[in-house]
């Protein structure tokens, strides 16, 4: 971990020093949950989250709205969007079919039935790991923090509050990686922070 300039590597994965620096909390009340709703395509999917979308649908569509239902019943639990990337699917090109609305927010339906306890996954890693994107190579994976000008206002909040991008989606962290590597992280955030 030496010699820190923009990247740096723990285990396969090259990692962005922007996770560690910039910072970054969630502040729905005022992009209301945009991310569910805005952007070209739906979001990210493992291959083993398309075929778990498949199998828990029964389950999830009382969490849904019906034309949510209605666009996953005519696109299916996945899509495939203009680069070839597995993605749920939208309604109108707008929302994801996973979406629901609360006091005017949008939220995750997913997350909804877990909640619930109606099924044991939460909801996408992407989603779950957002503002952080993984870019899989051959060899190794990027792990970056992708700049979005929806997310402004969590970047102003992750400021005020001083919360780290890496803390801030420590548990998916966790889920996607293990915690070995979170604690890497925290290691590499002493260290920069010694330097500065």
């Amino acid at each position: 971990m030496e010699n820190i300039k923009t990247m740096f590597e723990i285990e396969n994965k090259v990692v962005s020093l922007d996770i560690i620096k910039e910072k970054f909390c969630c502040d729905t009340r005022i992009c209301k949950g945009n991310c569910c709703v805005q952007g070209e395509s739906g979001a990210p999917l493992d291959d083993d989250e398309v075929l778990l979308l498949y199998r828990i649908l029964p389950e999830l569509k009382k969490y849904l709205r019906p034309e949510g239902i209605t666009a996953i019943e005519e696109q299916g639990t996945s899509v495939i969007d203009l680069d070839g990337d597995k993605v749920t699917p939208l309604i109108g090109h707008m929302e994801c079919a996973y979406a629901v609305f609360e006091d005017d927010i949008a939220r995750c339906g997913i997350e909804k039935a877990y909640e619930a306890g109606a099924i044991e996954f939460r909801k996408p890693i992407s989603c779950h790991l957002y503002p952080i994107r993984i870019n899989k190579y051959h060899n190794f994976e990027a792990v970056n923090y992708h700049h979005w000008h929806l997310c402004e206002c969590a970047h102003k909040y992750g400021n005020e509050l001083n919360i780290p991008i890496y803390k801030f989606v420590e548990e998916a962290l966790n889920r996607k990686y293990g915690k070995e590597f979170t604690e890497k992280l925290y290691l590499v955030d002493k260290e920069v922070s010694q330097m500065s």
